[in-house]
């Protein structure tokens, strides 16, 4: 059984037992003898988030109410654009560019005087699963700095999981928040495409991209989508949450609630991760909740559609990187192209080249219908075979990835076997669905397991709900030893 961290924050804040500058040092102290361990942030703002503790405290003093998420420290994923500060996706393509607006995620949270410690680790540009493919080296699991964070967002989950920010804001193109937080032992939320603006954030593939949170609980998770899930006309594909909050719908009774499990979904997964997640089916049926088995056959097309379309979007997105208009530029070159060429040789890493190259191909003229627009086919059956089983069920039920935390240096020397960790994270992003992720066991390291529960479009409220009911009913957050002890 967890507690919300930030409601014990917040009202510790309300009571005065512990200032907002008070709450910011310990976090920013944290962080100064923690940070050369995991390698969560790069880029620490202290001076702006005591700038906004100072505010927090003024209007304690004055008798004002605060919100939740006031004066509460957190950090954001590197590509999440922040006026006058730092925004490099980890990329040596962008390694001194500093925007001149703020991603709308980031002015709501700023308005509402959130704590922004910094900005963390990523892939670079949100590709890959490790976190190893950051020009500032990998961020490190909290729970055994041998191993990897997870990717695409492993410095959020990192930051959290290592207690070195209260929760943090990461993206989700095929799992990049679920994974990371399913390595790392903490909860992981990518709501439903549309449901959290996308403006500001540094796109990877834009019909995948989304914005969510990672939390230490379930309750956390919910006041955070809460607080960010508005519409916003700066994103054409906004639509913001549908219904009323979802904290309103935490503590629902689950009895009677048909929870589905996809034989698929628990295929070439490892012995103790289907355990768990058996587990965790055995756990909702002592809540009173139905486990419903049904076949998804299309899901093996899954992981080829998502590379082939995600590819195919960065090759397109990425092309605004040429070292004219912002961002590194080669030093020595004899023309335009020359130029061009040295610049993005030079400044993407080795996984963006080698996604682009794949985008390009799949794009390119005799090749575009055998697998660009075959891989759109695919997905709308994909799409299809997904409304076809929330029919059957009310949420599903999965492990999050087939594995737990590998080592450091693994995803590098096998890139292809890593790309199979997302096979159970792809198909949420591919349908636009929301899914979670919460920890359901551990390893015989003590690595964390994480299952994910997935939703029909806009009922986070229904797994969020879901996946509250399990936190409550099991004990699997592990504190780390890192950071601010609460």
């Amino acid at each position: 059984m967890s507690e919300s961290r930030i409601l014990q924050l917040h009202e510790k804040l309300v009571k005065k037992e512990i200032s907002c500058a008070e709450l910011t040092d310990q976090y920013i102290q944290a962080i100064e003898k923690d940070n050369s361990d995991l390698n969560a942030y790069v880029t620490v703002t202290a001076d702006k988030a005591k700038a906004a503790a100072e505010k927090v405290d003024e209007r304690i003093a004055k008798g004002e109410e605060i919100s939740l998420l006031e004066g509460i420290p957190m950090t954001l994923k590197d590509n999440i654009s922040t006026d006058g500060i730092r925004t490099t996706c980890c990329s040596k393509i962008l390694e001194d560019y500093v925007p001149i607006y703020d991603a709308t995620v980031w002015d709501i949270l700023k308005k509402q005087n959130s704590v922004l410690l910094g900005k963390t680790n990523m892939d670079e540009f949100a590709m890959g699963s490790s976190c190893e493919n950051s020009c500032f080296g990998g961020a490190k699991n909290p729970h055994n700095t041998g191993h990897v964070a997870g990717g695409s967002s492993g410095g959020v989950a990192s930051a959290v999981g290592g207690n070195i920010a209260v929760y943090g804001l990461g993206s989700d193109t095929g799992g990049s928040i679920r994974q990371p937080a399913s390595f790392c032992g903490v909860v992981g939320l990518k709501p439903t495409y549309g449901a959290v603006s996308r403006y500001g954030l540094i796109a990877y593939a834009s019909s995948l991209d989304q914005i969510g949170p990672i939390t230490t609980t379930v309750e956390d998770a919910a006041i955070v989508f809460d607080a960010i899930s508005e519409y916003d006309k700066m994103d054409s594909t906004s639509s913001g949450r549908k219904g009323a909050p979802v904290c309103e719908s935490l503590k629902n009774d689950i009895k009677g609630m048909k929870i589905g499990i996809a034989k698929e979904y628990l295929e070439g997964v490892r012995d103790d991760v289907k355990k768990s997640v058996e587990d965790a089916a055995e756990v909702y049926k002592s809540l009173g909740a139905e486990i419903v088995y049904f076949d998804l056959p299309s899901l093996k097309y899954a992981l080829p559609v998502y590379y082939i379309i995600a590819c195919a979007e960065a090759s397109s997105n990425l092309g605004r990187y040429d070292g004219i208009r912002y961002g590194f530029k080669a030093d020595n070159y004899t023309d335009l192209n020359d130029m061009v060429k040295k610049t993005r040789s030079t400044g993407f890493g080795e996984e963006v080249k080698r996604r682009i190259l794949l985008g390009t191909y799949v794009l390119s003229s005799g090749y575009y219908d055998a697998y660009y627009k075959k891989a759109q086919n695919l997905r709308g059956t994909i799409v299809g075979s997904f409304r076809d089983a929330f029919t059957k069920c009310d949420v599903i039920l999965a492990p999050t990835v087939p594995m737990t935390a590998f080592e450091n240096g693994h995803a590098v020397s096998d890139p292809v076997e890593t790309y199979l960790t997302d096979i159970c994270t792809v198909p949420v992003n591919i349908c636009g669905l929301p899914g979670i992720s919460v920890p359901c066991g551990t390893d015989s390291k003590g690595l964390p397991i994480g299952m994910q529960l997935i939703g029909n479009s806009f009922e986070e409220a229904k797994i969020l709900n879901a996946a509250w009911q399990f936190e409550q009913a099991t004990d699997f957050f592990r504190p780390t030893g890192f950071g601010v002890q609460l």
